[in-house]
């Protein structure tokens, strides 16, 4: 079981502190499955000191991509970095609160089939090399009707546009309570806004270690669909729900910092990025189409990938060009990041943010050459010129993206054995469904035609 520091002494007495505070009866440990998909186990706050000793059982053999039966045996040990108590739990002498938890074999060593610990491993290979990874991921997601029976209908929720006040932008009293939630439970928001699309929105937050910044993603992501839900609707990550308007994206922007300093800083340089920052922008280049099965790894993700809806899907990079697939934002300094624009937010963000980090940092320890920035419109060119400028594309569907998975060395070096192979069958298995299933597209124009 799980040995106790002397911090975490500290930690678990300010929480048992806040536990007799708030009155919280409940907690739930709370661990994804290999697809991102929030679980939790529900105990007594009684049983904390059980908890964070790491005692408390998970069957691993009902959890995708876990462990087979005869190996299922696993424990949760929660990081006492995410205590958080639930505010719409909390009522006169009650509430309830939640840990987010590695899951470890009954030695007690970290679970391979984890995907937080496959992201652990990443920030330890960063800090092998003195780095620590710094991620400020973007979420977008829908808002949509729900029925009587409080499943989702295609309906939007609202018809406002980019950053449209009321009244027109119905989700805005939903945002401001998604903002309030999320701030009780320790998030710094930026900014909250109506995106482009109808019924789209975005509440952006600030960015934190790579480890820190995939639990935000995870918890934000629970938080806007349970607020959501208290108002009648049915918040979705789906990257492309509605046919014809732009998609849901996860930008994720990522720097490593050295000594303090962000390593991607160079106040000599044109552009003021350092070497470092132009081999992971090199590295990403290399890597990319061997992991987008993993940053955008839906059958539905490759119908927001098309020109013409802001998602960018051709391998090029610019300081400031958005419709390359690689940004450099304008600030500089310590604000200096490098921007991957294809990820959407129905990955998982242990995985995402391992196998970007990862691929940056393949370039960095290789010293790869970053090409040209591309600062033309990339949406705009002949695809003679985008073969001229030897800009390549991104896979155009999951099969394809999977293939390039298993081609690739990225995948497998980045995650695992056990993730890997997983993940690939998973993959696999949803694009056969898709295949095979006959769809409303099919019927409605050959049903009655042939």
């Amino acid at each position: 079981m799980a040995q106790i520091t002397l911090e975490q002494v500290g930690q678990v007495e300010q929480i048992q502190s806040t536990i007799k505070e708030k009155n919280v009866e409940l907690l739930h440990l709370q661990f994804v499955d290999i697809e991102g998909i929030l679980k939790n186990i529900t105990i007594t706050a009684d049983q904390l000191d059980d908890a964070v000793e790491g005692k408390i059982m998970l069957d691993g053999s009902s959890i995708k991509g876990f462990s087979p039966i005869n190996k299922s045996d696993c424990y949760l040990l929660p990081d006492l970095n995410t205590f958080a108590v639930m505010p719409w739990t909390e009522t006169d002498g009650y509430a309830e609160a939640r840990f987010l938890c590695s899951v470890t074999n009954t030695d007690g060593t970290l679970f391979e089939g984890d995907t937080r610990n496959v992201l652990k491993k990443t920030v330890a290979r960063a800090a092998e090399k003195g780095y620590t990874i710094s991620v400020g991921p973007e979420l977008e997601f829908f808002l949509f009707k729900t029925d009587e029976k409080g499943y989702p209908t295609t309906e939007l929720g609202d018809l406002g546009g980019y950053f449209e006040p009321s009244p027109k932008d119905l989700g805005e009293k939903v945002r401001v309570e998604i903002f309030k939630t999320l701030k009780a439970m320790g998030f710094t928001i930026e900014a909250l806004h109506h995106e482009v699309a109808e019924g789209q929105h975005e509440i952006s937050f600030k960015y934190a270690d790579a480890l820190g910044a995939a639990d935000l993603a995870i918890t934000y992501k629970w938080v806007v669909k349970t607020i959501a839900a208290q108002f009648g609707l049915h918040a979705s990550f789906m990257p492309k729900p509605v046919f014809g308007i732009n998609g849901s994206g996860m930008h994720v922007n990522m720097s490593f910092f050295k000594d303090g300093e962000n390593l991607f800083f160079d106040e000599s340089d044109e552009l003021q990025l350092s070497n470092e920052a132009y081999s992971f922008i090199a590295g990403l280049l290399e890597n990319m189409k061997g992991f987008v099965a993993i940053t955008n790894p839906l059958v539905n993700s490759y119908k927001r990938l098309v020109p013409g809806y802001e998602a960018p899907c051709y391998l090029a990079w610019s300081a400031s060009n958005r419709s390359a697939l690689i940004r450099i934002p304008a600030a500089r300094g310590m604000g200096t990041r490098v921007e991957l624009r294809c990820p959407d937010p129905s990955s998982n963000p242990y995985l995402t943010f391992a196998v970007i980090a990862s691929a940056g940092l393949d370039g960095v320890e290789k010293g790869l050459q970053a090409p040209a920035p591309i600062n033309e419109d990339i949406f705009d060119m002949t695809d003679a010129r985008r073969e001229e400028l030897g800009i390549d594309s991104l896979p155009a569907g999951l099969e394809a993206a999977v293939a390039e998975l298993e081609a690739g060395e990225i995948g497998l070096k980045t995650l695992g054995e056990h993730v890997f192979n997983e993940y690939v069958a998973a993959k696999k298995a949803e694009w056969d469904d898709y295949r095979t299933t006959v769809h409303a597209w099919e019927l409605k124009n050959y049903q009655y035609k042939f």
